[in-house]
């Protein structure tokens, strides 16, 4: 039997495009009511799961610092960000996510840059560049870490921020259906996990 060779850009912007478009929950932009709260410094961001980000762990004043929302369409996390002050910079492997910023930036009046590509390779970026990367959990949709590190590492500023989002792959054993509607674990897979078939 020959092995299945996956690109994981070509496979995951397939899928985060029709994502995107059947309007899951990470694809769900946010209302004209955040942004507006956003811009009265009521606001929040998520980096994993559903809890809100701990702001003191951002710079207390957004307001011109450069930020770079690493693999974070979907209209979520970038507004926000760009409506409390910041130069929002969304980079993303899926065109449809990022026509959710687009949509949100043109609705809202915000200005925010989006970028198409690979989050291994961030080299339309110089070095330096961004205060802030905010990376939620996409991680797991590459099959290296260590490009995705050096580029973040190089994009940032000295003394920059980097938020990253992680889950645990204990995750993918569970009946996802019998944990978020009856919080109930459920064994249904076994380690090591993989949605692609052979």
């Amino acid at each position: 039997m020959q092995d299945i060779v996956v690109d994981p850009v070509a496979h995951n912007r397939a899928a985060w495009d029709k994502y995107a478009q059947e309007g899951i929950e990470w694809s769900r932009p946010v209302s004209a009511e955040d942004v507006e709260r956003a811009r009265m410094g009521d606001w929040s961001i998520v980096l994993i799961g559903r809890e809100p980000v701990n702001r003191s762990w951002l710079p207390t004043d957004l307001t011109g610092k450069d930020v770079l929302c690493l693999a974070s369409g979907g209209g979520q996390q970038g507004p926000i960000l760009a409506a409390a002050g910041a130069r929002v910079t969304v980079f993303d492997n899926s065109p449809r996510q990022l026509g959710q910023d687009q949509m949100v930036a043109a609705r809202d009046g915000l200005e925010l840059r989006t970028v198409l590509g690979d989050m291994r390779d961030l080299s339309a970026f110089g070095d330096a560049t961004f205060d802030v990367v905010f990376h939620p959990v996409s991680n797991l949709f590459v099959p290296d870490l260590a490009p995705v590190w050096r580029e973040c590492f190089r994009v940032l500023r000295p003394g920059g921020t980097l938020l990253v989002g992680f889950i645990n792959p204990d995750v993918y054993l569970f009946d996802h259906e019998a944990l978020d509607e009856r919080g109930e674990l459920i064994v249904v897979h076994k380690l090591p996990y993989s949605d692609v078939t052979q």
